[in-house]
């Protein structure tokens, strides 16, 4: 299904994830026949899904901002600590 992501169905489906990764390049070269069926997904745990990918999303950019100020914090402190034992 397009937008669900690999480490989401290999939890789902307590299996590792190389597994899924396997199993689809085998379909690809064949190696595995599937008849299609008609998926019907409940549109309350659809709209789960896309919020819960949009606030996955969010949380990395937060955490980058988060590794980002640190960074600029130490480094900050950093030249200060120079200017002030170079004044001394």
């Amino acid at each position: 299904m397009p937008g669900v992501q690999a480490n989401h169905v290999a939890e789902a489906l307590d299996i590792h994830e190389v597994m899924l990764y396997r199993w689809r390049m085998e379909m690809r070269r064949g190696q595995i026949k599937v008849k299609k069926k008609n998926i019907q997904i409940d549109p309350e745990v659809k709209s789960e899904l896309k919020r819960l990918r949009k606030l996955e999303r969010e949380h990395n950019l937060l955490k980058e901002e988060h590794t980002l100020l640190k960074k600029a914090i130490q480094h900050s402190l950093q030249q200060k600590g120079k200017f002030s034992s170079s004044s001394t």
